[in-house]
């Protein structure tokens, strides 16, 4: 796992397209950094459920940093969505915004 919305499966780097949620690499509050290990440990529970599906998103394969960029989809509904619904991450507007 890296953090919230990112982490690797089989060797390859995988960054939620449809998300994003608090940075705790460098988070700039302490707000933030709880925040984003709140969403990093709901994502592992999420993915460590069952099974689920990567679809791609729009038509960007990969992001400037070389990750995968994949929608993350169980029983028909976005992993992301429903951190989203929990309050852990925001839906990804194209651009960062901040947390604190």
């Amino acid at each position: 796992m890296v953090d919230g919305d990112t982490f690797w499966l089989d060797g390859v780097k995988i960054r939620i397209a449809d998300i994003d949620t608090p940075e705790i690499g460098q988070p700039q509050c302490d707000r933030e950094y709880q925040l984003g290990m709140k969403a990093t440990y709901r994502l592992v529970e999420l993915l460590n459920v069952g099974p689920f599906e990567l679809r791609t998103i729009g038509g960007r394969d990969e992001d400037r940093f070389g990750r995968k960029l994949r929608v993350v989809i169980r029983g028909g509904r976005s992993l992301g969505d429903q951190l989203v619904s929990e309050g852990l991450a925001r839906t990804w507007s194209g651009r960062r915004e901040p947390w604190c």
